[in-house]
């Protein structure tokens, strides 16, 4: 009887295994990212591949509901004018499930980059495939890829999530800073701060 049970048990295991989804590792700094291809609010596809001659890349996950993104879109909106002239290319994506959170549909991001006036391509995470790989968590999340999609700084924009004037430290622009000089960006990690990733269970 116990060969029985032990069998049951290690079948169930098995079983249990072989058919749990599989959860991606997050990216750590020196990682190489995986390219993507979203659809953006323009209906046009983007990709990092896109971009031949950019020196490196901006990914931002954000959202149109949270108050934490909202007070950062004037910011981004400002990186992305910035950056792009020096190669550094921002592209931000919604990584939420607009089931579990209607503000943040397809149509209503078409409607955000509208009345915001986003200079930068604005993406749906759709099936939500792309977070998880880079193990964003909070809405906005930023990650710095070089030119070879390697990442080099993930986290915060900043260090004042309510006033752009108030910020003492600009992590990401330090970041950038860094890499022009052909530096490790110090911190190369902080931690985001946000509203969580509406995720399906």
């Amino acid at each position: 009887m116990k060969i029985v049970s032990s069998f049951l048990m290690l079948f169930t295991v098995f079983f249990i295994s072989a058919f749990a989804p599989v959860v991606p590792t997050p990216y750590k700094i020196g990682d190489k990212a995986t390219d993507f291809k979203l659809k953006s609010v323009d209906g046009k596809m983007y990709s990092m591949a896109d971009y031949k001659s950019a020196k490196g890349f901006i990914v931002v996950f954000t959202c149109n509901h949270c108050p934490f993104a909202k007070k950062y879109e004037d910011r981004i909106n400002d990186l992305a004018k910035k950056y792009k002239p020096q190669g550094y290319i921002l592209l931000a994506i919604n990584p939420n499930d607009p089931a579990l959170e209607p503000a943040d549909s397809f149509d209503l991001m078409k409607v955000r980059a509208k009345e915001k006036g986003f200079v930068f391509p604005y993406l749906f995470d759709d099936g939500q495939k792309i977070y998880p790989q880079y193990g964003a968590t909070k809405t906005p999340h930023a990650f710095l890829l070089d030119k070879n999609l390697v990442v080099k700084y993930i986290g915060a924009i900043d260090d004042n999530v309510d006033s752009a004037s108030d910020v003492k430290e600009k992590y990401l622009e330090n970041a950038i800073a860094a890499l022009e000089s052909g530096k490790t960006p110090s911190p190369e990690t902080t931690k985001a701060i946000g509203c969580s990733i509406k995720a399906k269970q």
